[in-house]
C-alpha cells in the first residue's frame, strides 16, 4: 500500500525540500512542487519521497533535488499572490526582472529569482544528464497526465510512464517554467496528478516520482521492491490510457468576461457538437464539433477557461519521428513564403499569404511550434534544434523508438 502524508500538514517555508547526492555518478533530477500555491500535492509527495530516501538509505546515483516554487502563495493557498509564477519564464521578462531594484520586485518576481538562482547553480555545479519535472494538479476531475514540449527526447522519456501525454500546450501558454528549461535543451516534463486536494493526486505524484528515479537511472529497478505497485497506481488512475494528444484550442479569459464553466466536466471527456461548455457574460460557448475537453477551470484564479484536445494517431507520431531524424526541417527555408528570421537561423518566418499550402499539423510533424505575429505571419521555432540529444544518447530509453 502507498502511504502518504496527510493533506492538512503544516506548510514548510524552506526552498529546498530535499537534496540527496549519491555515492555513484548518475543523472541530476530537479523536481518542482508548488509553482502554483493552491497545488499542494506535489510538495507533499516530494516531502514523502525525500523522507523515505533519507530514512531507508536507498542506493541513489547522481543528484536529486526537490524545490518549492511559490512559497508565499503556498502559505496563502492561492494559485499566486500578484501574478502567475508559471507564466513569467520568458528570457526578456527575466532580464527585466533581474535589472530591477530589490524594492521594486513583486512577490512572484522575487520567487522567480530565487528559483532561477538554484536552477542556474545546479546546471553549473552538477553533472548531466539533467531531468526536470514540474508537479501540478488541476481544478477539475482528471486522469493523471504528462505535458511536454514536443522534442523527441521528451517524447521518448515521457512514453515510459503509463499515462496520457499532451503535446503542444506551450503554443497556447506564454512563460511556463518548463518551456524555459526546454529552450535550454534538457528533458522536462510536467505531471498533472489529479484534482486539487484529492488523496489520489498525492499517491499519483509519489508513484510518478519513484518511476522517474528508476527510468532516469538514479535508482536501479531492483532497489525499488514496489516498482510494479507504483506502475499499476498510475496505470489504474489513467484508466489504461497511454495515448498522445495535442491541444487544438485554448479559451482565454478576459477579466471583464465573467467566465463561468458549466459544472461537471472533466479532462479527457468526449463531448458532442453543440454541447454547452461555458458562459461568458450573456454569451454561450458551445462545442462547434465533436471534441475532447481538457482542463476546464473550476477555480477563481486562472487565465484559461478550458482547452480542447484531439488524439494523435500512432502513425503520425512515427512519421514525425522519422522526418526529424532525417532532418527534413533543414529544407523548409527553400519553400516559397518561408525564410529565416535572422542570420542565426534559429527561427523561421512564415508568410501565410504565400505558404497557404502549409498547415499547423505539418509544422508540428517536423518539430516546430508557432507564435503568431499578425494576421499573415507566424514565427516557427524548432524544438529539435535546441534539444541536447548528445547528453542523453547513452541512456537506455533514448534508443527506444520515438
Amino acid at each position: 500500500m502507498i502511504q502518504v502524508l496527510k493533506p492538512e500538514h503544516k506548510i514548510q517555508t524552506k526552498r529546498i525540500i530535499g537534496h540527496i547526492e549519491g555515492k555513484e555518478k548518475g543523472p541530476t533530477l530537479l523536481f518542482f512542487g508548488g509553482i502554483h500555491g493552491n497545488e499542494h500535492s506535489g510538495v507533499l509527495a516530494l516531502e514523502h519521497i525525500f523522507q523515505k530516501l533519507n530514512r531507508e538509505s536507498f542506493p541513489v546515483k547522481g543528484n536529486l533535488f526537490g524545490i518549492r516554487g511559490n512559497i508565499p502563495a503556498l502559505l496563502e493557498e492561492k494559485r499566486y499572490i500578484e501574478s502567475d509564477l508559471n507564466r513569467m519564464w520568458i528570457k526578456s521578462k527575466i532580464l527585466e526582472i533581474q535589472q530591477k531594484k530589490k524594492s521594486e520586485l513583486t512577490i512572484e518576481e522575487k520567487e522567480l529569482l530565487k528559483v532561477l538562482e538554484i536552477v542556474s547553480d545546479i546546471l553549473v555545479t552538477k553533472e548531466a544528464p539533467f531531468y526536470f519535472v514540474d508537479l501540478h494538479t488541476t481544478s477539475s476531475k482528471t486522469l493523471p497526465f504528462i505535458t511536454i514540449n514536443d522534442a523527441l527526447i521528451n517524447r521518448k522519456f515521457s512514453r515510459l510512464f503509463p499515462v496520457p501525454i499532451i503535446l503542444g500546450i506551450e503554443e497556447y501558454l506564454e512563460g511556463p517554467l518548463l518551456s524555459y528549461i526546454n529552450e535550454k535543451g534538457y528533458v522536462s516534463l510536467g505531471f498533472e496528478s489529479g484534482q486539487h486536494n484529492e488523496l489520489n493526486a498525492i499517491k499519483n505524484s509519489i508513484s510518478f516520482l519513484w518511476l522517474s528515479l528508476v527510468f532516469s537511472g538514479a535508482l536501479d529497478r531492483e532497489a525499488l521492491p514496489d516498482f510494479e505497485e507504483h506502475f499499476r497506481q498510475l496505470q489504474k488512475s489513467a484508466q489504461n490510457n497511454t495515448d498522445f494528444y495535442e491541444v487544438v484550442h485554448r479559451h482565454a479569459i478576459q477579466k471583464s468576461d465573467g467566465f463561468h464553466m458549466i459544472q461537471g466536466f472533466r479532462s479527457f471527456e468526449k463531448v458532442p457538437k453543440g454541447t454547452l461548455l461555458a458562459k461568458e457574460g450573456e454569451r454561450e460557448l458551445k462545442a462547434i464539433k465533436d471534441t475532447i475537453v481538457f482542463m476546464p477551470l473550476y477555480q477563481e484564479q486562472g487565465e484559461e477557461g478550458f482547452f480542447l484536445i484531439r488524439r494523435i494517431p500512432k502513425w503520425a507520431l512515427s512519421w514525425s519521428a522519422f522526418l526529424r531524424k532525417i532532418k527534413m526541417q533543414a529544407f523548409l527555408s527553400y519553400l516559397p513564403g518561408i525564410s529565416w528570421k535572422d542570420e542565426q537561423k534559429q527561427v523561421l518566418l512564415v508568410n501565410l499569404r504565400v505558404a497557404k499550402f502549409l498547415t499547423k499539423p505539418f509544422f508540428h510533424l517536423l518539430g516546430y511550434r508557432n507564435r503568431r505575429l499578425d494576421k499573415n505571419r507566424i514565427l516557427m521555432q524548432n524544438r529539435e534544434r535546441t534539444a541536447k540529444n548528445e547528453i542523453y544518447r547513452n541512456e537506455w530509453w533514448y534508443k527506444t523508438r520515438g
